[in-house]
């Protein structure tokens, strides 16, 4: 099986004034198809950069970056924007959606950007989103929902176009703990279902519901460890 994600060598480097940033060092990472990794670090350690160049949004000064099979590492902007609608499902912490307009038009968006007809996107986001929980809040807009329903909307829109890989920044920040273990919850089920996910957080309790922390410190890769006992392994979902 080949990697889904493979960083050679990655750098990443910032001018600022007569002076430079080395956001990213020299990083080597590789995950696997239906791998739950947590992205750690402190202010300024790079793993929002990191996050970036895994997403499509960015790419590296220097270093190679395979993306599904597919050397991105030199890609154009048009390139980006292609792979990134196709390959990565984002969620953040802000829940980015469209206030004007309904969940199911929400979801529905990335099939516009993939092409899909309307007949053919209106139930695959119908779908998606009686998945995640929401099949009776599709004509709801974001405004008349709760955080954690407006998180499962977003969750939704990420899965809609089949992704390699869910991309997730700070997920749960806004977001109380009980909700915030709800979306945990959803995650774990994504998983289980063969998703792979990668989640940015700086919360020790959030990364330990993954299977693997990396940890960066000064833009390289400090440690890169297995969860022992990751919270919520051993329950039984639905």
């Amino acid at each position: 099986m080949e990697p889904l994600i493979q960083l050679t060598g990655v750098t990443k480097i910032y001018p600022m004034g007569d002076q430079v940033v080395n956001a990213l060092a020299g990083v080597d990472l590789t995950i696997m198809p239906n791998e739950y990794v947590a992205i750690m670090g402190p202010s300024g350690s790079g793993k929002s950069t990191m996050m970036n160049i895994i997403g499509c949004l960015d790419t590296p000064t220097d270093g190679e970056y395979i993306l599904h099979g597919q050397r991105v590492s030199d890609m154009t902007d048009n390139q980006l924007a292609a792979i990134r609608n196709k390959e990565v499902g984002f969620v953040f912490q802000t829940f980015n959606l469209i206030p004007r307009v309904s969940c199911l038009q929400n979801v529905e968006l990335p099939l516009i950007y993939s092409g899909m007809r309307r007949s053919a996107r209106r139930i695959k986001a119908e779908q998606t989103l009686d998945d995640v929980g929401l099949g009776d809040r599709m004509d709801h807009k974001p405004n008349e929902l709760s955080g954690g329903q407006r998180q499962r909307v977003a969750v939704a829109r990420a899965l809609v176009n089949d992704p390699s890989l869910i991309l997730a920044d700070e997920p749960t920040g806004n977001l109380d703990t009980k909700t915030g273990d709800e979306i945990l919850l959803l995650f774990e089920g994504l998983y289980r279902r063969g998703n792979t996910i990668l989640v940015v957080t700086h919360e020790e309790v959030i990364a330990r519901h993954a299977r693997r922390i990396v940890r960066l410190r000064d833009g390289l890769i400090e440690v890169d460890e297995r969860v022992a006992n990751p919270k919520l392994a051993d329950i039984q979902l639905d």
